[in-house]
């Protein structure tokens, strides 16, 4: 059964490392959460080891920028990986061909096809309209906004044409401080329903946890899966993730499921119950902010 907590202080003993999701936890895509930063810092203070772990399609490095950016410093966290880092050694490996058909915002995507160093001998990548790509490479949809069936069109002549689709961000929805956001998983998950093949690399799926394990690694190496507490507000990416990889779970209730589990400060218990039951979840804590 799921144990609320006051403050991560409350377990944060137990652990030597974290997972720590950024969106809804730490920052609301606007700026930072101070008591999250607080319990971070003091979490470090004390010997722990924090890794943010994102669904973000950015680079590592242009997630870091974008932290600091949102008021988050450097001494909340030891180091980062990124879904994009993840779905990047895929496209360079040629897991989607080497011709693709790119959809997000360039502008804030354009790392995503930078050069990754780490892969040997990486195919070269071309973005081309869509009826010359082999593949898909989705970091997120063109308009945010906008409802992902304005897809379907172009999603049916990729089915076609049997072009696989690479997902950088396995989010359904994100909420930028009052504004809730579409996600490049939508789209995946639409042209999955269509009968395409979506192509996952973040969470919950287990390539951004192999990640992880590494950066962690490189940090402080030999801290075993039962020594780390993922923590994060979503029960299909952050929990689900954690659960399947064997890994203890804090669910941040005043993120994405603050309706459901009637979360002002903390979450109210029969609220939280019904909730995780009815989205098959089981958390090991719960709290209602990161604290």
């Amino acid at each position: 059964m799921t144990q609320i907590i006051t403050s991560l202080s409350d377990v944060s003993s137990r652990y030597k490392a974290l997972f720590v999701d950024l969106w809804g936890c730490v920052h609301n895509g606007i700026t930072a959460f101070p008591d999250a930063v607080a319990a971070l810092k003091a979490y470090r203070e004390a010997g722990g080891i924090v890794v943010l772990v994102t669904n973000s399609p950015k680079p590592r490095a242009g997630v870091a920028a974008q932290l600091g950016q949102f008021n988050v410093p450097d001494d909340a966290y030891d180091t980062i990986s990124t879904s994009g880092d993840s779905a990047r050694a895929a496209m360079f490996t040629g897991a989607v061909g080497n011709k693709v058909y790119f959809m997000g915002e360039w502008q804030r995507d354009a790392g995503f096809f930078e050069p990754l160093h780490v892969i040997h001998e990486p195919v070269e990548i071309t973005r081309v309209p869509l009826q010359e790509a082999e593949g898909i490479v989705c970091c997120g949809p063109f308009d945010t906004m906008a409802d992902p069936e304005v897809n379907r069109a172009d999603f049916l002549y990729a089915k076609q044409k049997g072009m696989k689709l690479l997902c950088a961000n396995p989010d359904i929805i994100v909420d930028r401080g009052e504004k809730r956001e579409w996600c490049a998983g939508a789209l995946a998950k639409l042209y999955t329903e269509m009968g395409g093949e979506s192509l996952y690399f973040g969470k919950p799926h287990p390539p951004i946890y192999d990640l992880a394990r590494l950066r962690l690694q490189e940090v402080a190496p030999g801290i075993a899966d039962s020594e780390i507490l993922a923590i994060g507000d979503g029960p299909h990416t952050d929990i689900a993730g954690a659960m399947g990889e064997g890994i203890d779970s804090l669910f941040i209730t005043g993120g994405l499921a603050a309706r459901e589990t009637k979360t002002s400060v903390q979450p109210d218990p029969e609220a939280l119950a019904a909730y995780l039951a009815q989205e098959q979840s089981a958390p090991t804590y719960a709290i209602g902010f990161l604290r």
